[in-house]
């Protein structure tokens, strides 16, 4: 199903484990990583696509997770024109996107990428939850921004004690990811000061 401006409409998956890391996957037979994500049927809403996609790409069922917010609005990302089949009709150009974090609430043993025939991805890892806007392939990266924005906008928002110990562990993350890269900036800074004092004198 491709709307009238080309995009096929996708979900995208962030799924948190109980220290704040979010899972990232190696596409099958590349070097290319990735969150899980897929195609919207036409008989389907998306929170029915993310579940079916979560089982078909990792093996996940709905009891092994439990949804912590899914974003707003759909967010669109267009395909390099290397990418596009011109012969398709109607062609598709890109991607819009509906995204969901959930957090992991069984074992991470269940995690499994052959349940499918062909399957999405052959490896994969906890990662710090910034960190896949870095790696990303470059026609994603705005659209993993923005998610992943989205996400830490409504972590940060919330006040009920029961939420804040269910997301608290992600908080950390992202404060602790925030902090690195306040140091790093930091002593690059430092850096570039200390050698244009040098080159003044």
């Amino acid at each position: 199903m491709i709307d009238f401006d080309g995009y096929r409409p996708n979900v995208g998956i962030v799924i948190c484990n109980d220290k704040g890391q979010v899972l990232w996957a190696k596409r099958y037979g590349q070097n290319s990583w990735q969150f899980p994500q897929g195609g919207i049927n036409d008989n389907e809403t998306p929170e029915q696509a993310m579940y079916r996609e979560l089982f078909e790409e990792v093996g996940l069922k709905p009891q092994d997770v439990k949804i912590l917010y899914a974003s707003k609005y759909w967010l669109r990302y267009k395909l390099p024109k290397r990418l596009l089949r011109h012969d398709s009709k109607p062609m598709c150009i890109g991607q819009k996107q509906r995204w969901f974090l959930l957090q992991l609430i069984s074992n991470e043993n269940n995690i499994n990428l052959y349940t499918n025939k062909t399957p999405e991805f052959d490896g994969w890892r906890w990662v710090n939850f910034w960190y896949p806007v870095r790696q990303v392939i470059i026609f994603k990266k705005e659209v993993y921004r923005r998610a992943l924005k989205e996400f830490a906008t409504f972590i940060f928002s919330q006040k009920d004690p029961f939420k804040q110990d269910e997301i608290k562990y992600i908080k950390k993350s992202i404060q602790n990811n925030e902090l690195n890269k306040q140091q790093k900036y930091s002593k690059k800074y430092n850096r570039y000061s200390s050698n244009k004092s040098k080159n003044l004198r």
